[in-house]
């Protein structure tokens, strides 16, 4: 029995129950772009880490068993996409997935989650950061923001870069290893700027204008229509153009719904709008 007839995705991130993040955005999206999405979890949550309070449950310990039977079935996946990871043991675990499942026809999609504005996430270790770093050497395209960005290069933080000094860290995060970088949601006032960076094309800037304040999960948003779009077949450019729409679109739906910035965004509204 094959089960590799239909395009796939591994989605290698924490699922929480309440508030639109992570996998909870993964699953409807891939799939809404016709390609299968398996979700792996890290960890699943009552609600997300920007709530005052959770109930949290590490993953850690089912991961292996749960990718043991995976490998029974002999699955293959067109695109691997990592999030979210709690533990030194799971940057290795994930290492391990992507050295099994990825062949040549592989694309591996790393969200390099560790920080915004200039501070790492309270989970994660100077030497958890330094595993993300190597896990990126595995990649084919990373999607950090800013902060993650300049944690990956070694840059100190500071509120504005110049287009430049942009530029210049897309080129250092792909000497690192990735073909493909995409610096995510640079705040110029009344745009969001991408800034893009392929090997066999040079770097330049996609902006959207801003129609409202950034949201939790947005990143997630990001790299999910990234993954799917160009397992389907679009040029990088193209994907990072339909993520940074789309999520243009989820940001004026969730302000005219006044939903809370923590719920994320209220894609549900206008998910008829995103297509290839």
């Amino acid at each position: 029995m094959d089960h590799n007839n239909q395009k796939k995705i591994a989605a290698i991130n924490d699922l929480s129950g309440f508030g639109k993040c992570s996998l909870s955005v993964a699953l409807p999206l891939i799939s809404k772009l016709g390609v299968q999405c398996c979700p792996l979890p890290t960890a699943v949550l009552s609600d997300h880490t920007g709530f005052d309070s959770y109930y949290f449950v590490d993953f850690s310990e089912h991961m292996e068993p749960y990718i043991d039977e995976w490998k029974k079935l002999n699955l293959r996946f067109d695109g691997i996409l990592t999030g979210f990871l709690g533990s030194e043991e799971q940057i290795e675990t994930v290492k391990s997935f992507i050295e099994h499942f990825a062949d040549e026809n592989t694309v591996v999609i790393v969200d390099p989650v560790m920080g915004d504005n200039g501070n790492t996430y309270a989970t994660y270790t100077h030497e958890m950061c330094k595993g993300i770093s190597k896990l990126v050497e595995h990649a084919n395209i990373i999607t950090p923001n800013v902060t993650e960005a300049c944690i990956l290069t070694g840059i100190p933080y500071k509120e504005h870069f110049s287009e430049s000094e942009l530029h210049e860290m897309t080129y250092k995060l792909c000497e690192k290893g990735p073909d493909m970088v995409v610096i995510t949601g640079v705040d110029r006032g009344v745009y969001l700027e991408n800034y893009v960076y392929q090997k066999d094309d040079g770097p330049r800037v996609l902006r959207t204008r801003r129609i409202a304040p950034q949201r939790s999960g947005t990143g997630d948003v990001f790299a999910s229509i990234v993954a799917a779009c160009f397992v389907q077949g679009l040029s990088f450019e193209k994907s990072v153009r339909k993520a940074a729409d789309f999520i243009k679109e989820c940001l004026k739906s969730s302000t005219e719904l006044d939903i809370p910035v923590t719920d994320g965004v209220c894609f549900e509204k206008v998910i008829d709008k995103l297509h290839l």
